[in-house]
């Protein structure tokens, strides 16, 4: 008989935490309902476009036909990864991806943080905010212009070699030279981002106590010293986060700019995975192969930024969850 009281007591309890929680819902539903709606379409865009195609996915695993549809595609299981794997084209495009990630993590990466904290030792506020304005506007700017104005000014009667030519130095034909390809992705990428990408280490910077500036200028501490046991101690946790998500995106390179800049010539070192997915895909018309390459291309993405979040948490108390 006692058995059958607790049972019926911790059936008791389990419902009305179940109420309990449900009524809550509902009392935080109606009290912030206008929030809900707000968040509603950013809620619905994710659903719509980002998990909704997950079903697609298998025809990484069919003969995809699109007269048959996905349902109706033959199940072929691995063969369009084991097909990627031993192409003469895994070693090139993996390689490429990753190598101009690198440089735009060695290169372009600091160099936002380097221009945050030197528009903050800026303390004329009318050149603060030129220079402010200055770099933001290649941000805004068509990547198709970005690339158009690099065409014009690297061609062989271009502006560049035109300077080289009154050097002395012989005329290069920079899109048609292999080696240039990723000095000119990432260096073009560093001048449009830049300014924008500082804007988010400027709001970090804005949130450091003041007083201890103040603690260090008394103690006799210089600009320097202050930057380097102050500033960038500070916005560290901020550095960290966007540096995890930088890591994770290594195997995405954005195929617009590359597809715009390369040529056959320039494959050896710029041909991306996504713009081999692009080819394939697109122009080819071979969807389950590039659906298996696209989703090699997440795992490797998502287990990029399980690693380097679980470093993070292990030499230092920043980390993104």
């Amino acid at each position: 008989m006692s058995v059958t009281q607790t049972e019926l007591a911790v059936r008791k309890t389990a419902v009305e935490k179940k109420d309990s929680a449900w009524r809550t819902i509902r009392k935080d539903l109606k009290a912030n309902k206008l929030i809900y709606l707000m968040v509603l379409p950013v809620v619905a865009y994710y659903i719509i476009f980002h998990y909704g195609p997950m079903y697609g996915l298998q025809i990484a695993f069919k003969d995809f036909s699109p007269g048959q549809g996905i349902a109706g595609s033959s199940w072929i299981g691995f063969r369009h990864f084991q097909e990627f794997f031993s192409s003469y084209y895994f070693g090139r495009l993996v390689c490429n991806t990753i190598l101009i990630n690198i440089y735009e993590l060695l290169f372009g990466f600091p160099a936002a943080v380097l221009m945050a904290l030197l528009l903050n030792e800026i303390r004329s506020t009318l050149f603060k905010r030129s220079v402010q304005t200055i770099s933001y506007l290649p941000h805004f700017i068509s990547i198709v212009v970005v690339v158009g104005m690099m065409v014009d000014f690297l061609a062989r009667d271009g502006l560049i070699n035109q300077v080289l030519g009154l050097l002395g130095l012989d005329s290069i034909a920079f899109f048609r030279e292999p080696g240039w390809f990723r000095f000119l992705y990432v260096s073009s990428g560093i001048w449009q981002g830049v300014g924008w990408g500082s804007i988010i280490y400027l709001a970090a910077i804005s949130n450091i106590d003041p007083t201890l500036y103040e603690a260090a200028k008394i103690d006799g501490a210089g600009r320097l010293k202050q930057v380097m046991h102050i500033t960038i101690p500070g916005i560290m946790p901020t550095i960290v986060i966007l540096l995890i998500l930088n890591v994770g995106s290594m195997m995405s390179v954005g195929s617009e700019k590359v597809l715009l800049m390369y040529n056959p010539q320039t494959y050896e070192t710029g041909d991306v995975i996504s713009t081999f997915v692009y080819r394939k895909g697109i122009l080819e018309a071979n969807y389950g192969y590039t659906a298996a390459v696209g989703l090699f291309n997440s795992i490797i993405s998502f287990a990029l930024i399980i690693i380097s979040n679980t470093v993070s948490k292990r030499v230092s108390d920043n980390k993104l969850w």
